[in-house]
């Protein structure tokens, strides 16, 4: 992938972020050679948000680089009634993708977030490896749902010296497909754990005995679900542990929880930042995911196919 856009191919293209992730944003500018806007978001003692654009944006294609729903709502509408040409709100961790199905009496919040982002302006979204493909209808504009998995799975290459030994595992049977399709570019076997929520012991289908094993998802966040399978994985014979994951929340103690786990290593990538986490687990690398985003936005900002990105990737990812 190409990982430049020259200067006069992005002319017409401003590139904005909020407070949620200044860092990954920055990457994805010099990925593009392009500056970020001059722009500010901030919350005011009310804690109302409030933004101010300080250049125009008229005719112009914006993209905001955003995990922060209101900063993104907001500068959406800004842009909007600035008359902006087309408004592309990138979304690396999609906020509330979690909760996309009732459970009892709930309502499904992420489908007011979708009503929301089209309503204040937005024309597409981007967003990776989304908690629930179906999210994608909820919205009523375009949605590009990029996959993380050929750059994890590159670190994987690069790092594990002996993963040819290794074995995905799947620490619930609803994630399954994910690690089958982990498992098929590794080729490696793969395990599942069957009944997670249930009282212990934890049931291990398949065989990891002298083994590395592999946790695949798309999200850690409380770790207590990773920390007792690795238990299980140790007790059984699995010589180490690695979870490997796209979105790293990291809520509460996970990351104590997880530095005195038997958990070798977790492999996250940047789509939300961690920085603080890290320095309370050192176990915690990060795979940087910004010249995917950059390559999404080109193909969009020139009307480009978007296939080359989906190429080394599968249905199950």
């Amino acid at each position: 992938m190409s990982g430049s856009v020259a200067s006069d191919e992005t002319s017409e293209m401003v590139l904005i972020t909020g407070n949620s992730h200044p860092q990954l944003a920055k990457l994805v500018a010099d990925h593009l050679q392009i500056p970020l806007a001059d722009a500010v978001c901030y919350n005011k003692p009310c804690r109302e948000t409030e933004v101010e654009i300080r250049q125009s944006v008229r005719a112009k294609n914006y993209i905001d680089v955003n995990n922060d729903i209101w900063e993104v709502l907001i500068l959406a509408y800004t842009c909007r009634t600035a008359d902006a040409k087309t408004i592309t709100v990138v979304m690396p961790f999609l906020p509330y993708s979690m909760q996309c199905r009732t459970s009892r009496r709930s309502a499904i919040p992420m489908k007011l977030v979708a009503d929301m982002i089209c309503k204040a302006g937005a024309t597409r979204v981007v967003s990776l490896d989304l908690y629930r493909k179906e999210i994608q209808g909820f919205f009523g504009v375009p949605v590009e749902n990029l996959r993380s998995s050929p750059f994890l799975l590159h670190y994987i290459f690069r790092n594990i010296p002996d993963y040819r030994n290794a074995v995905v595992v799947a620490k619930s049977p609803k994630v399954m497909h994910k690690a089958a399709s982990y498992a098929d570019r590794l080729r490696v076997g793969i395990a599942v754990i069957h009944a997670v929520k249930t009282k212990p012991p934890l049931t291990v289908v398949g065989d990891v005995g002298g083994k590395i094993a592999i946790l695949v998802d798309d999200v850690i966040d409380e770790a207590q679900t990773f920390v007792a399978v690795a238990e299980v994985l140790k007790q059984r014979g699995a010589y180490k542990i690695y979870v490997v994951a796209t979105h790293a929340l990291l809520s509460g103690d996970a990351p104590v929880l997880i530095e005195e786990s038997v958990i070798d290593q977790v492999i996250v990538t940047n789509t939300i930042p961690h920085d603080m986490q890290k320095l309370r687990c050192h176990k915690i690398q990060t795979v940087d995911i910004s010249l995917l985003i950059c390559e999404a936005i080109r193909c969009i900002n020139h009307r480009e196919s978007m296939g080359q990105l989906f190429r080394n990737v599968t249905l199950d990812d």
